[in-house]
This record gives C-alpha cells, structure tokens and sequence, in this order.
C-alpha cells in the first residue's frame, strides 16, 4: 500500500507541473501505457494469493482511475489555456485599413446591389427562392402547358426522377420566386427576385448559368401603364442618363398582354452607347399577369391585377460597363475582375450615384 501511495504522490506532481499537452501525453504513457508502472503493478495480481488480491486490486484499480481522472482534469485546463493563447494571438484589428488592392466586387453583384437600390426606392422588397424547383413552380403554374417548347430537354436541365417518380429541374428563371411569393403572401405584393438561372446554352452571349432578376407587383387597379412607368425610371436611373425606350408585343406564356422593352444606342468602335444614336436593343420582357397564374396560386383576377417583368443581371452588366464578352464572367480571372470590379467599400446609392 506504501508503495500505491507513493506513486500516486509522483504521478500527481509530474501531472500538475505538465507544462502542454505532449508532456502530458508522455506522463500518461509512463503510467497508464501498456508498459506504464501502473500496468506493470496491476500485472503482478496474478502472482498474488487471494487474499492479497481482494486488497490489492481494488487498490490498484483505484490507482489507475485517479490518475486517469488527474490526466483528464490538467488536459481540459492546458486545452482551455491554449484555445486562450491562439484567440490573443489570431485576434485581427478591425479598425485597419482595408487593402482594397487584394479584392474586388464582381460586378454581377455589383449590377445586382445597383438595381435592388433603385427597386427598393420604388417600394420593392427582395424575395429568394431555391435553385432546384419542381414542375409546378417552374412550369404548371406559369401556365405552360405540357409539350410546351420551353420544357424541351434543348433548355432545361432536368435531373433524374426520385422514387415518387418527380422530374424537378434547375430553374430556367426566376419566376418561380414569384410563384411562391403569391403563394404565402397576400397582395398587395411588390418584390423583386434575383438570383441564378440554367439553360442548356453557351455562346458569347449566353451561358448554361446566368443571373436574373424579376419584378412583380399584385395590387388593385394595377394596369399597364404602371408596368412602363416603373421600366422607364428604372433604366434611366440604372443608366444614369435619359433613355428613350419602346415597347413591343411579345408573346409569354406567363403575360397577357406580354411585351418586350428595347433601348435606344448606338454604337462608337467597339462601345455601346445606350440613350442615344437611331438603333434600338431589347433588354427585358414584361407583361400584365396571366389570369391562370393568379388563379394556380389562390387568387382572385377579378379583383387583384399585377404586372411582372424580367431581365438578365449579366447582360445588362455587359451594356453598362463595356464587356464584350459574357463568358468572362465566370472565368475567374484575376485580371479581368482587377480591371472590371468595383471597391467592396463603396455602396451604391441614389444619392452619389449606383458605380
């Protein structure tokens, strides 16, 4: 018993004065391991009479629990000592300047944070919705009808059937935001939707992932002339000059009466100059609420009217800020995001200005 005393008292002091964690671990190994003095004791029960191991082992094993819990007790501490050091040492002091020069914003944000301040100055609030969407969302209540071309394999990506033999798709547009919107909120409703869409299309123009942004507005008494008011301020502020547009029929399953915007440009060498010149580009599409949209989602085209429109983010970006190429974008190089991004410290505003 003098003997569990003592090593007890030895082990106890090298646990107390183990400066970090490896030294802790080899005091462990020297008592607890397999060839630890404490194993080794614990060993030697079998050369024991009986009555020397009913006092013996329970001796022993209590030995080893202390030192175990002892071991256990000065890790937590030296971990928690540690964990403390790292925070003191890792802390980062926000009031430095920030190195502009190591990042930029892309500007598909930057278009993106552009139009949600001029839509929110008009009342709009920003709606998200999922990037994967199943067919009522996407297409049914948009009232495309089945064989519709836009559901052809050519522009959607659809994904493999679950066990419920559902076919859901990466969204082909924002629309189904609006979808979910008029859903779960009732009117009068005033949202816009940006986010990523995906159609099977890749050119210098297109690519399989773009970005858009839709607009909708549910309200009484809502008309035509409301949707062009809206269009026409927002390209003038997004633009930042006065810019002639025109609107032309169109055809959207999801609009009746549907049409598209176009703006007046010109072009000078390899620039676009939109507001100006005898030429006219189309930038988005828009239209008075179908009646069976609002119907697939509960509410009442007898008494509630809206209008919806939408626009791609990218495109849009290219007009504004020169870039001759969509693909680009996605390239990741830093070159061209150090020469076309824009200063992550400066918000865009109405007041100074969106760039």
């Amino acid at each position: 018993m003098t003997d569990i005393a003592s090593v007890k008292d030895k082990y106890s002091e090298q646990i107390t004065g183990a400066a970090d964690l490896k030294m802790l671990d080899d005091i462990r190994v020297a008592a607890l391991g397999k060839k630890g003095e404490v194993s080794m004791m614990m060993r030697g029960l079998g050369q024991m009479s009986p009555d020397e191991k009913k006092v013996m082992g329970p001796a022993l094993n209590g030995l080893k629990n202390e030192i175990a819990a002892l071991i256990e007790t000065r890790k937590s501490a030296l971990e928690l000592d540690a964990m403390n050091a790292a925070l003191a040492s890792e802390t980062m002091d926000m009031s430095l300047p920030v190195n502009i020069s190591t990042g930029t914003l892309h500007p598909v944000q930057q278009v993106m944070e552009e139009m949600a301040v001029i839509f929110s100055d008009m009342g709009f609030t920003v709606a998200e919705g999922p990037d994967i969407e199943d067919d009522f969302h996407n297409f049914a209540a948009l009232n495309f009808p089945p064989g519709h071309p836009a559901r052809d394999m050519h522009d959607t990506f659809f994904m493999t059937p679950d066990a419920d033999g559902e076919q859901k798709v990466l969204r082909t547009h924002t629309s189904p935001v609006q979808i979910r919107t008029m859903i779960n909120q009732k009117p009068p409703i005033r949202i816009i939707a940006p986010g990523r869409t995906y159609r099977c299309d890749s050119d210098q123009t297109h690519t399989p992932m773009f970005h858009q942004v839709e607009g909708l507005v549910i309200e009484e008494g809502t008309h035509m002339g409301h949707l062009k008011g809206v269009l026409m301020d927002f390209v003038s502020a997004f633009f930042e000059t006065d810019v002639d547009v025109q609107f032309r029929p169109h055809h959207f399953p999801f609009t009746e009466p549907s049409a598209e915007m176009d703006v007046r440009y010109e072009r000078d060498g390899a620039a676009i100059k939109i507001g100006q010149g005898d030429k006219w580009m189309e930038i988005l599409g828009c239209g008075m609420v179908h009646p069976n949209v609002l119907r697939a989602c509960g509410i009442d085209p007898d008494i509630y009217q809206g209008f919806a429109f939408g626009m791609g983010v990218d495109r849009l970006a290219m007009l504004k800020y020169g870039m001759p190429d969509l693909r680009d974008m996605f390239a990741g190089d830093t070159r061209w995001l150090g020469h076309y991004g824009f200063s992550p410290l400066l918000q865009a505003n109405l007041a100074t200005g969106l760039s």
